[in-house]
């Protein structure tokens, strides 16, 4: 598969364009907004064109793009790559709110193009283990998850302009959330605070508990001013499981802790890039026509969580979730 990737941002930088050199695939094209970003992106990675426009690379002979663009500016840049027949792995969060990422997914499925949400801890082998060995827990009864970031550059870039979809709900929250349903399920209503404390223009520190069917629960937690810290908790009736470095996992080894009645086991998993398995997995959807596990649906259920959550601290009450969410609409 021939990758463009839609813009330079940091993401791209770090993690997923080095990532892709360890599978069959290729970044054949950049683009910035300007012609000397897109150049010196190329000349750093070995990329055989840059772009000093979007559109010019979508015009380019690549056959999917990467799309790691500003939240606010995925829905737009979405469907121009899908006008012109190309397939997409979008940086998360999909969208901005759920009713955009609903929108996205309909118009890529009208156009015949595969859209996926790249979430990519949900590709990784530990993730895929958890969820297994949640099957020997009994009833799963709650959930504790929670991602803090200890941002280096405060206030600024794109993740404190509301304008371009930043907060901590969309940038951090959204993997505590998606954990949440991976391990619950659809949850029937929300409450949350929603703290915006050093008046930066978007949420920078958020607590929400997710009220489940049968009396279950999740508590979520994020920010951009704690120290750095990502967790998992799961418990069940019978036992529970326990992940640090729960989502941004970077390609060190990794491990979780399950416990037992008579048997505490720590699971070791080798290293791996996340993000080479993310589109190896893309790439897959892309040749079988198969609905990608994070598709717009799964993404527009968990940006209606967050969409709740911030309706929750506007009415200072207990948000239901939309009825579609529980669907499978």
């Amino acid at each position: 598969m021939n990758l463009g990737v839609l813009g330079t941002a940091g993401i791209a930088h770090h993690s997923f364009v080095p990532a892709v050199t360890k599978t069959d695939h290729e970044v054949t094209a950049i683009a910035s907004r300007s012609d000397e970003r897109a150049e010196q992106f190329a000349t750093d990675h070995g990329i055989a064109q840059a772009f000093g426009s979007y559109e010019e690379l979508l015009e380019s002979d690549v056959d999917a793009v990467y799309l790691p663009l500003p939240n606010a500016l995925h829905a737009e840049w979405t469907k121009r790559a899908t006008d012109h027949g190309l397939h997409v792995l979008c940086e998360k969060p999909l969208a901005v709110n759920a009713e955009e990422a609903r929108e996205m997914g309909d118009y890529c499925d009208q156009q015949g193009v595969t859209l996926m949400e790249a979430m990519m801890f949900r590709y990784y082998p530990r993730t895929e283990r958890m969820v297994e060995a949640a099957n020997e827990l009994g009833v799963v009864r709650s959930v504790d998850a929670g991602f803090h970031s200890s941002l280096r550059r405060w206030p600024a870039g794109t993740r404190f302009d509301p304008d371009l979809g930043g907060g901590c709900l969309l940038d951090v929250g959204v993997y505590a959330i998606e954990v949440a349903r991976l391990f619950l399920g659809e949850p029937d209503r929300v409450v949350a605070r929603v703290a915006d404390p050093e008046e930066t223009g978007v949420e920078t520190q958020v607590s929400g508990i997710l009220a489940f069917p049968g009396g279950r629960t999740a508590q979520i937690d994020c920010s951009f001013r704690l120290q750095d810290a990502q967790y998992c908790r799961v418990e069940g009736t019978d036992g529970r499981l326990h992940a640090n470095r729960a989502f941004s996992v970077g390609t060190d080894p990794s491990e979780f802790e399950l416990y037992l009645p008579g048997r505490q086991a720590l699971e070791s998993f080798d290293s791996a890039d996340p993000y080479a398995l993310e589109l190896e997995r893309f790439a897959e959807y892309v040749e079988t026509g198969e609905r990608p596990r994070t598709d717009a649906r799964e993404a527009a259920r968990t940006l209606a969580v967050v969409d709740s959550l911030r309706k929750s601290e506007e009415i200072g009450e207990w948000v239901d979730i939309p009825r579609w969410v529980a669907s499978s609409e």
